[in-house]
């Protein structure tokens, strides 16, 4: 895999769903599109397989990965559910929710996947492609972001290549994410109790209003990365960030949302859900103009805008 265009991009369909999943089968790497972002899949029982998903991203070894499964039937055979996560994956999944969990001691995959931590990150994605794919391949896998690691998330198979092409086997070609947004990331603690360790398209505010009768504990989150998306710097552009941004200053790439028009808008009605699926287009937009810096317009943090401010934090870092 050397050279331009060495990725062999493949159709979203049963062929090209087959083709890929004797790629993963032999130990190789494809991207594939999910609800969420483009996830970069290896099978997760080959310590090989995993590695190479590593050295691909050149993603740093303490930074665990999320494992993707068919159902909540086959996360059981990784991880320890009880009522809580049961709860949640029964009514959730497939969808963009992941859950940590307890490891099981028996769990036949590969050490890289978790980092060295007891827990565990598994989602069953709703996405059609993907849900075949898991439907075509007997083992789970695992799927990061389809990008080197630390910089924009890809929504499109183009974004892959722009950052991946020769790097991996194959992609497939989806179209654009509809979420354009990661999962989001819940630990079920002891006793029940709840941690979001990252914000997301699903709304754990409604999570706590249907489930349960406290609010979330502040002195639960152990601190540390136990998950994806924790490091202070991510999904960077490259370029400086301005955030809270009401203009473009001179050598500034404007990303608009309502009534801050921009290069790029996020969502001129400002739509959140609109913004979210829009936020990485317009990042990878503003990364490749000539313009040296970036400046956003103030997003409302509320609703899934708290995922999109989360990412633009990071971006800014």
């Amino acid at each position: 895999m050397t050279g331009k265009n060495a990725t062999e991009t493949l159709r979203a369909d049963a062929a090209g769903i087959a083709h890929a999943a004797a790629i993963l089968e032999r130990g190789g790497l494809v991207a594939v599109p999910t609800e969420t972002v483009y996830g970069l899949a290896a099978r997760a029982d080959s310590a090989e397989a995993v590695a190479r998903i590593y050295a691909a991203k050149g993603r740093p070894s303490f930074n665990p990965l999320i494992v993707h499964v068919r159902d909540a039937e086959q996360a059981q055979a990784y991880a320890q559910f009880d009522e809580a996560a049961s709860l949640l994956a029964e009514n959730h999944w497939p969808g963009p929710l992941t859950l940590v969990l307890p490891r099981k001691k028996d769990a036949n995959l590969a050490p890289a996947v978790t980092a060295g931590l007891p827990t565990i990150a598994l989602r069953a994605p709703a996405h059609p492609v993907m849900h075949e794919l898991l439907g075509a391949v007997d083992f789970p896998l695992a799927a990061p972001s389809a990008n080197r690691s630390g910089f924009i998330s890809p929504t499109s198979a183009a974004h892959v290549l722009a950052s991946l092409d020769g790097r991996i086997d194959a992609v497939i070609d989806g179209g654009e994410s509809e979420a354009g947004l990661e999962s989001t990331i819940v630990a079920i603690r002891e006793g029940g109790k709840w941690d979001e360790l990252r914000p997301g398209p699903f709304d754990t505010a409604a999570m706590h209003r249907f489930y349960y009768d406290r609010p979330l504990d502040p002195e639960a989150h152990r601190g540390g990365v136990e998950a994806p998306g924790q490091l202070s710097s991510h999904y960077a552009p490259g370029k400086p960030v301005r955030l809270e941004a009401s203009e473009a200053r001179n050598g500034e790439f404007m990303i608009g949302f309502g009534d801050v028009a921009g290069d790029c808008t996020l969502s001129s009605s400002g739509d959140l859900t609109e913004a979210a699926a829009s936020l990485y287009r317009c990042l990878h937009e503003a990364a490749v103009s000539q313009q040296p810096e970036i400046a956003v317009a103030p997003i409302p943090n509320e609703g899934i805008g708290k995922a999109i401010n989360d990412r633009l934090r990071r971006a800014a870092a």
